[in-house]
């Protein structure tokens, strides 16, 4: 996931459940009675938070939801955290540095049958049928939509549908997406850049936007 984000960003990763992390009291009520499974994940991906803050010159801090379970991060800081399978992480940056940052991972396998209808504007199906083989691409742009959405909430408040972005996918590891329900005259981004990658059987990607000016 590093090679996939500009310098400045903290990143840490975890490919297993390491014994001895710990939860803040407030986000453990928050996995209370939940299934193992679940609980290891949860406390793995905020135990990449915290390293990442370190990595920042901040302090361990707790990571609690907002109402639609996007991360709350200290002042001045942006980030994501992103889990699947086999794989946690946190990315995290100066807000000063980037205005957006958005982070994902999936396993690289087929979408399950009927998704990439849901999730895919026309011109993105037509787009990924021309695409080289050898890339699971329907993969690809599921999680590409999670770290530009990742991306855009925190910045904006404003909750995206799948279809609220195009995403223009290339084979040389970069993709756009574009922002289809902004005016031409939104201060808003209306562009996000990003970057992707697979990895031991992982599709990663990221989101980003630097501030306007």
């Amino acid at each position: 996931m590093r090679l996939l984000l500009p310098a400045g960003v903290a990143v840490a990763e975890a490919r297993h459940d390491p014994p001895g992390v710990w939860l803040h009291p407030a986000e453990a009520a928050l996995v209370e009675g939940v299934v193992e499974r679940r609980r290891r994940e949860f406390t793995t991906v905020r135990h990449c938070a915290r390293q990442a803050l370190h990595r920042l010159g901040l302090p361990p801090a707790p990571v609690l939801p907002d109402p639609f379970g996007a991360p709350r991060w200290p002042a001045g800081v942006v980030g994501s955290l992103t889990h699947c399978d086999g794989y946690r992480a946190a990315a995290l940056a100066p807000a000063a540095e980037l205005a957006m940052l958005g982070i994902d991972a999936e396993p690289h396998a087929p979408l399950p049958d009927g998704v990439l209808d849901a999730i895919a504007l026309p011109a993105e199906r037509a787009r990924l049928r021309a695409a080289p083989p050898g890339t699971h691409w329907d993969r690809l742009l599921f999680s590409a939509k999670e770290a530009v959405y990742k991306a855009w909430y925190p910045y904006t408040g404003h909750r995206l549908t799948f279809t609220d972005a195009d995403l223009h996918l290339t084979p040389d590891g970069t993709f756009t997406a574009h922002l289809r329900p902004l005016p031409a005259t939104s201060p808003l981004p209306h562009r996000l850049q990003g970057r992707w990658a697979i990895r031991k059987g992982l599709t990663l990607t990221s989101a980003y936007a630097r501030h306007a000016g």
